[in-house]
């Protein structure tokens, strides 16, 4: 693994640790190890390397709302702003906790998108007009509910032999 500035450069061992803890990252480095062919002191060593590079940011548990009895709705919000605040509200929605992801765009104008979740659509409701409709520079939101999920998934690297396309 070679560092060139800001951006990382993984061999392929990294690759394939980096898949594996994608699928399940419970794995200890024995059992990665065994699975690619090396010792789990190898694999510790690529990993504290590629954490201490912010290759890997995170581990963490996604739990099934549903499954805990946990209710909720899931909503996106575009938000048409005026271009000199677009900035400023991204940052400031990124601090609420009813915020899961935020996202700027330039098409024919610059909005923001962001997906939302609340207990029910009065909480939603509540946080819409309270939280984001007073900021500064917004313009006008709009709200999809989601009423149906059909795919959910965060990406993951390709198995063996498929490539991803990489950005110069």
């Amino acid at each position: 693994m070679k560092s060139k500035g800001e951006s990382v450069s993984l061999d392929r061992l990294d690759y394939e640790i980096l898949r594996l803890l994608q699928e399940n990252a419970k794995l200890t480095y024995s059992e990665i190890g065994g699975k690619l062919g090396v010792a789990h002191s190898t694999v510790y060593d690529h990993i504290q390397k590629m954490e201490e590079q912010g290759t890997i940011q995170k581990y963490e548990a996604i739990i099934n709302l549903e499954k805990i009895g946990m209710q909720q709705i899931t909503a996106w919000m575009i938000i048409t702003t005026d271009p000199k605040e677009t900035e400023k509200i991204a940052k400031k929605l990124a601090e609420f906790d009813e915020v899961l992801e935020v996202a700027t765009s330039f098409s024919e104008e610059l909005v923001i998108t962001a997906k939302v979740i609340a207990k029910d659509q009065p909480a939603l409701h509540s946080f819409i007009a309270k939280c984001v409709a007073p900021l500064s520079g917004v313009l006008r939101i709009r709200t999809a509910i989601f009423t149906q999920k059909i795919k959910e998934k965060r990406f993951t690297l390709p198995s063996k032999g498929k490539e991803i396309s990489k950005g110069k």
